[in-house]
């Protein structure tokens, strides 16, 4: 009867074993995938206005999150992370209480056509960071391997309402979300901040060559920058100075898939 006994307490104590290293493995299966960078060595195409083919030589494409990534490249997905989509007004009146204000009229980034996003309270930021997070899932669901959040420096024009100190905390939370999700984060802009203090795996910089900007983000980033530039004169400037180690593309302000197109 003894041996009986004992026999019973082993397989008790058997069948309880799974159920103590059962959330350690549930813990390890739910890390966040690895991300990759932006490949260097390669030419960029920024193609937020519509898709348009891609040449041999352009190694990452950047489109808007509407849009398909390009098939055999490393593709950013563009998402408007800190302002509105001209197009997406309607979906923001339902979210109204999201955009920035001033004596009740929206803040708008008038270069776009752009309304602010109100990050002034943690609340309001975790609410944001919801919205914009599903749609970065839905990019690494398309097949994107990074995503750039514009625009950092947006609260620089927002008449004084917002902090630079909101903002990042934002940030902070996007590039949770992006790597989260598979996904690299791309610093969009706001040259001379070191966003890899918060996480960000690279930089997309809008006319850092008419600006002055790009060893800025070189020396935050070092190959790791997509230089756009708008203008031909800034175009060859960043070729001559940055072109040799960095990609570099000159677009239409519009960035129409048939405008312009020219790489160093």
């Amino acid at each position: 009867m003894a041996g009986y006994v004992v026999a019973l307490l082993v397989l008790a104590l058997l069948a309880v074993i799974p159920t103590t290293v059962a959330p350690a493995q549930a813990t390890a299966s739910a890390d966040p995938p690895p991300v990759t960078v932006p490949p260097t060595g390669t030419d960029v195409d920024y193609q937020l206005g519509g898709a348009a083919d891609v040449p041999d030589h352009v190694g990452i494409v950047v489109r808007d999150r509407t849009e398909p990534p390009a098939t055999d490249r490393y593709n950013v997905c563009y998402v408007n992370g800190f302002q509105t989509q001209p197009d997406q007004r309607r979906f923001w009146k339902r979210h109204w209480r999201l955009v920035l204000k001033d004596d009740g009229r929206p803040v708008e980034d008038e270069a776009w056509g752009e309304w602010l996003l109100d990050v002034r309270t943690k609340a309001k930021r975790t609410t944001l960071a919801r919205i914009v997070g599903r749609w970065t899932r839905g990019c690494a669901d398309d097949g994107f391997d990074a995503v750039e959040y514009d625009n950092l420096d947006s609260f620089t024009r927002s008449h004084g309402l917002l902090k630079r100190r909101q903002s990042l905390a934002f940030a902070r939370l996007l590039v949770d979300a992006a790597h989260a999700a598979g996904l690299a984060a791309g610093q969009k802009n706001l040259a001379g901040y070191d966003g890899t203090r918060i996480g960000f795996d690279f930089a997309v910089a809008e006319e850092c060559g008419r600006y002055r900007e790009c060893a800025a983000y070189v020396e935050d980033y070092g190959d790791l920058v997509l230089a756009i530039e708008y203008r031909r004169t800034d175009f060859r400037w960043t070729c001559s100075h940055v072109g040799d180690r960095l990609a570099v593309v000159l677009r239409d302000r519009d960035l129409t898939p048939s405008g312009v197109h020219a790489w160093c």
